[in-house]
């Protein structure tokens, strides 16, 4: 595919005629894309300039516009409220009043925008959008119908009518619109995110990937898929991609709360996995300390000098000395060499663990403690089993936490605080980051995890 040329961002800010749909366009394209960080100097230069009072109207519009760009929507209100005139101000500002959820002052913007002669049809449905997340949904529709024969033909048309239908409940036929917009825009990124968000909600996480890759095929990118879209790669254990959707969300705002915590949850898991490793090593190592010394080739001598000594295993010859092997009976000089020789060929020595080893309990053995089965008990306070009653759910945990807590199935407090933090670590995607979210939500209800 033929790469897109960079966008002069400079030059569009530094422009002295009106901003165009075409230079608004290449502002979105620069501000999503692989320029974002320099796109960002920019803008933020020209934002400072008008705050300061150095600027006239239209480097005022270009700040006002770039600030919604930016996602510095409070900033982007402030000065684009001042400009009543201008077409792409005033559709900017429409953005940004949704995004600041004033949607029917946003309605009133896009109608402006309209009619001071920005495309009159997309304003129309934009408007309509306003009035469906304002909860007008009556009205909504009849905005969308209103953009006439000419609206038809769009795929927002379709878009806005299939999030009307998805409002009123009706999942499958705002399926069926969302995927009439796609097949007549295979980029409307808006669809394709609700296509792929209606997919991962029914387990069809394969399409969700496909529909979400779909929409980030090109910019403008949106944070929302982004992110998802990392989630679910990290889901499959394809960390690479995860790390690399993150990044992306961070580059457009490094203050991110959500993308930072996810990126310190890889950085958790890779930790995670070089510990699977030494587990690993340890059962390999358990594994070899269990073989019996019968399995090798020893005298007859040696092998009745440690029946003789009670000593069956390698293990158990990693927890005696040679001085006691040479108080055996019969056990001399040359079995000790050959015993040293025996041990050094699998990396052991005679002696290394003479602390004598620990008895196994039940989680040892894989099972879990009784402690982590126990029932709420009677002798708590009618406030307190409420309390531990109460889902998971009321805790306000990130999209994670939460499928974590499905994984391991999970579903009240009381079932969550009988769980230890090692428990909790050994589930997958499962990080430090998410142990410590989990603890912090416990400790406002004055909870703790077991053996915390």
């Amino acid at each position: 595919m033929k790469s897109l040329e960079p966008v002069d961002v400079r030059a569009i800010l530094q422009g002295k005629n009106s901003l165009t749909a075409d230079d608004l366009a290449q502002l979105r394209r620069a501000i999503s894309g692989d320029q974002v960080a320099a796109a960002r100097v920019e803008i933020e230069a020209i934002i400072r300039d008008v705050e300061a009072g150095k600027s006239d109207v239209g480097p005022a519009s270009r700040a006002g516009i770039g600030a919604w760009l930016l996602g510095q929507h409070a900033v982007a209100d402030s000065i684009l409220s001042k400009l009543t005139t201008e077409p792409v101000a005033l559709y900017a500002h429409g953005h940004v009043l949704s995004a600041l959820e004033q949607f029917e002052a946003a309605a009133e913007k896009f109608a402006a925008a309209g009619k001071a002669g920005y495309d009159p049809v997309d304003c129309t449905l934009k408007r309509a959008g306003a009035l469906r997340l304002a909860g007008q949904l009556d009205e909504a529709e009849k905005a969308v119908r209103q953009s006439g024969t000419e609206g038809a033909r769009r795929a927002e048309y379709s878009f806005q009518m299939g999030s009307i239908l998805s409002d009123r409940g009706d999942t499958y036929g705002a399926i069926e619109y969302f995927e009439r917009a796609v097949d007549m825009d295979p980029h409307h990124s808006q669809a394709l995110f609700r296509l792929a968000e209606q997919n991962a909600l029914y387990g069809n996480d394969t399409e969700a990937i496909r529909l979400y890759e779909q929409a980030l095929s090109r910019p403008p990118y949106h944070l929302g898929a982004m992110l998802n879209l990392g989630l679910l790669y990290e889901d499959r254990g394809n960390y690479a991609s995860a790390a690399f959707c993150f990044r992306r969300v961070l580059a457009f705002d490094p203050n991110h709360v959500r993308a930072r915590m996810y990126m310190k949850d890889i950085e958790a898991t890779q930790e995670m996995y070089y510990d699977d490793d030494m587990a690993r090593n340890e059962a390999r190592l358990s594994q070899l300390l269990s073989r019996p010394v019968t399995d090798f080739e020893l005298s007859v001598r040696s092998r009745n000098c440690l029946a003789s000594m009670d000593i069956h295993t390698l293990g158990d010859l990693t927890r005696v000395s040679e001085g006691d092997l040479l108080q055996g009976k019969n056990f001399g000089e040359t079995s000790l060499v050959e015993i040293r020789d025996l041990m050094q060929q699998h990396g052991l020595k005679v002696g290394q663990n003479l602390q004598p080893a620990k008895p196994r309990d039940a989680a040892a053995w894989g099972g879990a403690p009784a402690a982590a089965f126990a029932p709420i008990g009677n002798d708590l306070s009618p406030q307190e089993q409420a309390l531990l009653s109460r889902p998971v759910s009321d805790l306000n945990l990130s999209v994670r936490a939460r499928k974590c807590m499905a994984r391991l199935q999970i579903g009240t407090l009381a079932e969550l605080v009988q769980r230890s933090a090692d428990e909790l670590l050994a589930t997958k995607n499962f990080g430090v980051t998410s142990l410590n979210e989990i603890r912090a939500q416990l400790t406002e209800h004055n909870l703790k995890l077991r053996n915390d």
